[in-house]
């Protein structure tokens, strides 16, 4: 429909694309609404950055595909100060970051001093280069993909980093019925490239983030997110049995990560106010990212999510 709110025409820009994986690319969206950075991740094939991409063209904004390798270098994503033979002086040359979708493919592929470069961009929305400071644009968004660490030749992503992530996306094969669309679509395919063209433009963006802001939250769900953060800094409280489980909880970023998740899923299902099942809905990708678990729980097998949806059952909800 062409009267359609411009958010909901680019999501079904990228499910015309996009087989399946409705989750990842709600979340995407999400993440664009609330201007928080996405990790996603998923073994190899599952359409990690194929979906990003997508995204990426369907808005009118400048992007920047960033191959992460481990010879890349700090100044190859922030730009460096080069000699300009014509002025006599240095000359700042702008990196990739400088633009307004950044998908970083394969992050886990470099090494963390280059891991390390992205923390000023994420968390300031600015690059220091030779002293200088230089702004990043307004809609400045990071969307990484990585592979699982027991894939060889991945490093682990440093804690501060994966704490800038308002996102943890992780993806599992697709159902029979959506591979075999995969499979018909890829026989016929052209070989050209099928992104949609551009539905919205940055303005809009920017203004359907600021009337996600607006987006009302009752002060039960505020505490129920507040409860939930605490839970995972003394999770044995809510489940005995998960005692010395956790290293270390998740922090105060994370509640403001899960409000405003919790916002843009309220907004992108067209409502103006917050229901507990936003929160619910949001909680484990907000979290699991965000809990460093102790040697006991892995040797038990019990990961992060596991705990999330633990808590999520043990919490009462408002």
């Amino acid at each position: 429909m062409d009267n359609q709110p411009p958010i909901i025409a680019l999501r079904e820009a990228l499910a015309a694309t996009i087989v399946g994986q409705t989750a990842l690319l709600d979340r995407l969206i999400i993440g664009l609404l609330a201007g928080g950075h996405i990790l996603v991740e998923g073994l190899p094939g599952l359409a990690k950055t194929t979906a990003i991409k997508t995204l990426a063209a369907a808005v009118h904004a400048s992007f920047k595909r960033i191959q992460f390798t481990p010879d890349l270098l700090p100044g190859d994503l922030t730009g460096t100060d080069i000699y300009d033979s014509r002025g006599g002086g240095l000359a700042f040359v702008e990196g990739p970051l400088f633009n307004e979708i950044i998908l970083a493919d394969e992050i886990n592929r470099a090494p963390a001093k280059v891991q390390s470069a992205l923390l000023e961009a994420m968390q300031e929305h600015q690059i220091t280069v030779g002293g200088e400071t230089r702004r990043l644009p307004d809609l400045f968004m990071v969307m990484a993909t990585q592979n699982p660490l027991e894939q060889a030749g991945t490093y682990a992503l440093p804690e501060a980093q994966l704490d800038r992530f308002l996102l943890h996306v992780t993806l599992d094969y697709p159902s029979a019925e959506e591979e075999f669309e995969i499979l018909r679509r890829g026989r016929t395919a052209s070989g050209e490239d099928d992104a949609p063209a551009p539905v919205i433009d940055v303005a809009t963006v920017l203004c359907a983030r600021e009337e996600v802001k607006a987006v009302h939250m009752d002060e039960m769900l505020e505490r129920y997110i507040v409860t939930l953060v605490g839970g995972t800094r003394g999770i044995a409280e809510w489940i005995p049995d998960y005692t010395d489980m956790v290293e270390v909880g998740a922090s105060p970023r994370a509640s403001l990560a899960l409000a405003r998740a919790a916002a843009a899923s309220a907004y992108l299902k067209g409502r103006d106010y917050v229901l507990p099942d936003d929160i619910i809905d949001m909680a484990p990708d907000c979290l699991r990212h965000r809990i460093v678990t102790s040697l006991q729980a892995r040797m038990e097998g019990v990961s992060a999510g596991v705990m999330v949806d633990r808590l999520l059952a043990a919490v009462p909800v408002p």
